[in-house]
């Protein structure tokens, strides 16, 4: 437990967009401050511009609404019944591309139904039934032990027997064992569990091993599990005395559940201890496919805690479930996957599977599972199967949605203000915004925001991730265009209305303001901004506040040199026009980088982009 673990991708996140906004703030204060050493400023002066670019660079809301974001997804999936442990579990589970399963409760309904017993060398049915039943401890209410015990066709059979020693059943073991003291006062021992363990308890060889492991091949053909049972004799030898066929039948939502994580592009794989013939017909039955692999095949070896062989995490990929998995080999699956670049989800229930669970992307405690396993998991389900971790997903698409939406939009304005302070700095050697304005700008901006959490959003049809290259590079284009933007503005007001420099500034603190939050109504979705989802009121209504304060404040003089109403108004419908030109940009690069990711970039991508036909309509002009 304590050596399993990954790296959160939120935290890889937030420490890729801080390097980012620190090394481009340092660049541009150094800039800055040389220009303003070469035409003689004052120390006090320069550090002044300095500390005021600084705040400026620093999105200090950002850990908060991210946060606040993932709450609100965090309720949203309990009411799912899936409780996070983890808030970055959130942001996890919208990303992952494969998810492993546990067959028995998970994938099937853990309701064990006793076949008819095969007996060995002159043994009964019911004496098999009977050992069984004895190497049992209906007080533990294990679901193979109640199924075996129900079995009896007389339950008082077992008031004859005193269990005075019992072993249960052990991961790496694989089976039970009881000591029993019959009326007459003799003791015997007894055993149930996998085949292969209990014939080589009862020495089985040649032949004989051969019939018995027959047996085991035909029941899993047919998607029956087997235990074997075994019964010391008078000498302490082990005997064995049959195997019982036991069948445990798939959820009934299981397969439609499998087919909608598909639609998700989510990989379902099973991992089960059982047989690989018995995987391989519940895979079947579940359209989870036929390349079920003995992961002991795989991991011939000892399992370490650090790194697979890459050959070893290739030939896991490929298969398509698991059979025959010990709990080391759990961890190892799960790290296999990482080192291939899949973010991994896991699910169990046992102490055993508590490394894995840590170790997983998205670790997922099952319903009824151990303090241990939900200690381990980022996710705790209340209920049973798999649809919960679907419906999961789902949500937690849309909580992904959010959060990126609002990482757009801070990286942008971010970069954008900074870039405008310094290019204002340059040409007219003043700041164009005051230090009360850089603080009034940042509560206004961020405070709102927060509701983004409230916002309605789409659910992606594939894995999300964050590519912090694309959220840079997309980020730092919009700012540019917001820097434009700002400029042709202050140039317009300096030149062509003579502004002086404080109602100047006010007036470009009412453009930042409104610029930030007509930038987040392009940036919360993929689409045009006047395409669904629209913005949910909660969130549209904080914004739209914060812009009538934002003009009281620019209005009347609140902190700021005042400017008119008729201005105030100018610039909203600068910003709206502007709308118009950032979300046709917008959409144009989120397309060219959409078709660069598959490959099917060409010089002329940008203009396709803007194509409502997709270029179609171009090829046909092309043609005639």
């Amino acid at each position: 437990m304590q050596s399993a673990g990954s790296k959160s991708h939120f935290v890889q996140a937030n420490d890729a967009i801080g390097d980012f906004l620190i090394i481009l703030a340092v660049a541009l204060a150094v800039v800055m401050v040389a220009v303003q050493l070469h035409r003689g400023d004052d120390f006090l002066r320069i550090a002044e511009y300095a500390l005021l670019l600084l705040v400026a660079a620093i999105p200090v809301a950002m850990p908060a609404v991210l946060s606040m974001t993932m709450a609100m997804g965090a309720k949203a999936l309990a009411i799912e019944k899936a409780i996070v442990s983890r808030l970055e579990s959130i942001e996890e589970l919208a990303g992952i591309s494969i998810l492993f399963s546990d067959k028995t409760g998970t994938l099937t309904q853990n309701k064990l139904t006793l076949g008819e017993p095969v007996v060995w060398r002159g043994a009964k049915a019911d004496d098999v039934i009977l050992a069984a039943s004895l190497s049992s401890k209906k007080e533990d209410n294990d679901p193979i032990d109640m199924a075996v015990i129900k079995a009896l066709k007389d339950p008082s059979v077992l008031n004859a027997y005193r269990q005075i020693a019992y072993v249960p059943f052990d991961p790496v073991l694989k089976r039970t064992e009881a000591t029993i003291q019959d009326a007459t006062g003799t003791q015997f021992k007894v055993s149930k569990g996998m085949p292969p363990v209990i014939f080589k308890l009862a020495g089985l060889a040649g032949s004989d091993l051969a019939a018995a492991q027959k047996v085991v091949s035909e029941n899993a053909a047919n998607g029956y599990r087997t235990l074997a049972v075994a019964r010391s004799d008078e000498g302490g030898r082990w005997n064995l005395l049959g195997i019982l066929p036991m069948f445990d039948p798939p959820r009934e939502d299981s397969k439609e559940t499998i087919a909608r994580a598909a639609e998700y592009g989510v990989k379902v794989k099973m991992v089960t201890g059982d047989d690989v013939a018995i995987g391989k017909t519940i895979a079947k039955q579940l359209g989870l496919g036929s390349n079920i692999v003995a992961a002991s095949d795989i991991f011939t070896g000892d399992v370490g805690q650090t790194e697979v062989p890459m050959e070893l995490a290739r030939r896991v990929d490929v298969a398509e479930g698991y059979g025959r998995v010990f709990p080391e080999h759990k961890w190892a699956i799960v790290k296999s996957a990482q080192q291939l670049g899949h973010i991994v989800g896991m699910t169990g229930d046992g102490v055993n599977d508590s490394p894995a669970l840590k170790q997983a992307d998205v670790g997922v405690a099952v319903s009824g599972a151990t303090e241990a396993a939900r200690a381990a998991g980022g996710l705790i389900l209340t209920a049973p199967g798999l649809s919960v971790i679907i419906r999961g997903i789902e949500e937690a698409r849309k909580t992904f949605e959010r959060m990126m939406g609002y990482a757009y939009y801070r990286v942008a304005m971010t970069v954008s203000i900074m870039l405008f302070i310094v290019l204002i700095m340059v040409i007219f050697a003043a700041p164009i915004l005051t230090p009360v304005m850089i603080i009034l700008l940042a509560l206004l901006d961020d405070v709102p925001v927060m509701l983004i959490a409230f916002d309605n959003a789409k659910i992606s049809p594939r894995p999300t991730k964050w590519d912090m290259r694309r959220v840079l590079m997309v980020s730092s284009l919009l700012a540019l265009i917001g820097v434009v933007q700002s400029v042709i503005l202050v140039r317009y007001l300096h030149h062509h209305e003579h502004f002086e420099l404080e109602p100047l500034q006010t007036a470009m603190f009412m453009q930042l303001v409104i610029a930030g939050h007509v930038l987040l109504f392009s940036t919360r979705a993929s689409g045009f901004f006047f395409q669904p989802p629209f913005p949910e009121w909660k969130f549209f209504t904080a914004i739209m506040g914060t812009q009538v304060l934002a003009a009281c404040i620019a209005a009347f003089g609140w902190l700021v040199t005042p400017i008119s109403w008729g201005l105030i108004g100018f610039i909203w419908l600068y910003n709206l026009a502007w709308l118009f030109v950032i979300d046709l940009l917008k959409v144009a690069i989120y397309r060219h980088f959409d078709k660069r990711e598959t490959g099917q970039v060409t010089w002329k991508t940008w203009f396709r982009a803007l194509d409502p036909h997709d270029g179609r309509l171009g090829k046909y002009r092309t043609e005639r």
